[in-house]
């Protein structure tokens, strides 16, 4: 076998599974690793990536060896073809990657790299029987059957590398876990709050640890790490002994889920946002979100407190089985500890007066966020604080600084328009509220949305429900992905709304030009609704 061709095909082969491994490392991340098999349904849900160049090289590579490895000048142009395919699998996957508008890169962590240690070797072991054996020509194209194999089961040979790395990481992960727990233990006097809900956790969060900030030294879980690796991590990487308050927030696809994180860093507050559909599809069912989100409650001791929403159904309706101290929060709901009421709308943030049970005096906020639900979490936060010790004027200052959240109704100014970035919103109850928000905007209205996922057999109808409400206060309304945002476009015509004024893009990038050249001529607030997660692809 000619050997420059040879070690030319071999880095043609390496270019190509150095690219198409970025994007399923990626995608296994973003699978929390499978955790509940969720790698292996995407894979299943994404069959489409095994429907590629790659099978043409395998094909190539079987008829190099069954019919002409003894004919050199053939073998020669065979394997000459099969490093150009290569090549070009490796370009179209690294196109792909740089293309995509990822929320979340892929982070090379330890695991990643430990990952890839073992894809590594995995796909060397070929390459090694080739080079001491490139005098076979019929073992030779015997491995590069198996190399093309290899590359085109990519997506399985990471799923099994990781499988022969568990070993490992579960040693590290007890290390890790027995690390933190005593680390918590340690700190007596540290306070946690745990924080879960169906949507708008991180949110809230955020805005709890802004408004304690102003008397507490509190640390927030970073960015989402709201598994349990992510807990862990925050544990043993960023609490320390000057920390007053550890908020955790806590994330969970099944039941059980929250239940376990409470083990690890037995929060004595907790906090509710809201029980929606959010997951629907992992928990099967309404219920059984309902009882998951309320392990969080009920895993508290006697002595700390609750904060749960009086405006939710499904947390008034449930009947906790401990008995714990509650602090109710609402806006719609009159008998409630904390309220808000008055509460108004401007391109400068929102304005609300805040009610407290058994006090007659009515006290204004004002802050930058926008959103009924940023309302919400305020309000739990002012809960928080006021048990806690802190000043009703010292909240009400604590309230005016706390910070927009990315990607969350954050009103921005982008080129010639006003963007009110949801980006990370995927729920109805979110996004009729963005549309209402939106509707209290002067100037023309335009929503760009994919839709919304991940709602089980309702999504449908829920995509549907959207559009009427899109239908209410927009002028313009931009959809991105003709076939997924087909509901949405039903109900856009079923309330009359004008087709000509329906535009679809394949790429939200699109919607920039079109928005600003009508910028151009008026005041423009354009809502971004919601943005595909990076482990989906429309079939």
């Amino acid at each position: 076998m000619n050997l420059f061709i040879y070690i030319i095909l071999i880095i043609a082969f390496i270019y190509a599974n150095v690219h198409k491994s970025k994007r399923f490392l990626h995608m296994l991340q973003q699978n929390l690793y499978n955790e509940n098999n969720r790698y292996l349904k995407w894979l299943f849900k994404n069959g489409k990536v095994f429907l590629s160049l790659d099978l043409l090289i395998i094909l190539i590579a079987v008829i190099g060896y069954i019919f002409i490895v003894d004919y050199e000048l053939l073998s020669i142009l065979l394997l000459v073809v099969m490093a150009l395919i290569c090549l070009l699998i490796g370009y179209n996957w690294n196109k792909t990657i740089m293309n995509d508008q990822n929320k979340k890169k892929l982070v090379v962590t330890a695991r990643i790299k430990r990952l890839i240690f073992t894809i590594s070797i995995l796909y060397i072991i070929p390459i090694i029987l080739m080079a001491l054996n490139i005098d076979n020509s019929k073992l030779c194209w015997l491995m590069f059957i198996i190399e093309s194999v290899m590359l085109y089961l990519n997506p399985i040979v990471i799923f099994i590398a990781m499988l022969i790395n568990t070993p490992v990481e579960k040693l590290i992960y007890l290390k890790f876990k027995i690390q933190a727990q005593s680390k918590v233990k340690k700190m007596s006097n540290l306070k946690i709050i745990g924080i879960t809900g169906s949507y708008g956790k991180t949110s809230c969060k955020n805005i709890l640890s802004d408004i304690l900030n102003i008397k507490y030294n509190a640390l927030p879980t970073p960015r989402n790490l709201n598994t349990f690796n992510g807990l862990l991590m925050t544990i043993n990487n960023h609490l320390d002994k000057f920390t007053d308050i550890f908020i955790a927030e806590m994330g969970a696809y099944v039941r059980g889920e929250i239940g376990r994180l409470c083990k690890l860093v037995k929060p004595k507050y907790g906090i509710l946002t809201r029980i929606g559909t959010a997951h629907l599809e992992s928990f099967g069912s309404q219920e059984n979100i309902q009882k998951g989100k309320f392990e969080l409650i009920e895993s508290l001791p006697s002595d700390g407190f609750g904060v749960l929403n009086g405006d939710d159904p499904l947390q008034v309706s449930y009947e906790l089985k401990n008995k714990i101290k509650i602090l109710w929060i609402g806006i719609d709901n009159e008998d409630v500890d904390v309220r808000a009421t008055n509460i108004k709308y401007s391109n400068k943030g929102t304005t609300f007066d805040v009610i407290f049970k058994g006090d007659e005096k009515k006290y204004h906020f004002e802050t930058k966020l926008l959103g009924n639900h940023n309302v919400y979490n305020i309000l739990s936060a002012i809960a928080c604080g006021k048990e806690f010790g802190i000043d009703t004027e010292d909240l009400i200052a604590a309230v005016k600084t706390v910070k927009p959240v990315e990607h969350r109704l954050e009103l921005k100014k982008i080129n010639n328009f006003y963007m009110i970035d949801d980006a990370y919103n995927s729920n109805p109850v979110g996004a009729e509220n963005a549309c209402k928000i939106l509707g209290m905007m002067p100037g023309t209205k335009i929503v760009v949305t994919p839709g919304m996922i991940e709602l089980g057999d309702k999504e449908e109808e829920y995509n549907k429900t959207f559009g009427t409400q899109i239908a209410e206060v927009a002028d313009y309304v931009v959809l991105i992905g003709e076939k997924r945002t087909k509901p949405i476009k039903e109900g856009l015509l079923e309330k009359d709304f004008d087709k000509d004024k329906i535009i679809v893009f394949n790429d939200v990038r699109d919607a920039y030009p079109f928005i600003g050249e009508i910028a151009k001529d008026e005041e423009v607030y354009a809502l971004f609704e919601n943005d595909l997660p990076d482990t989906f692809n429309e079939k």
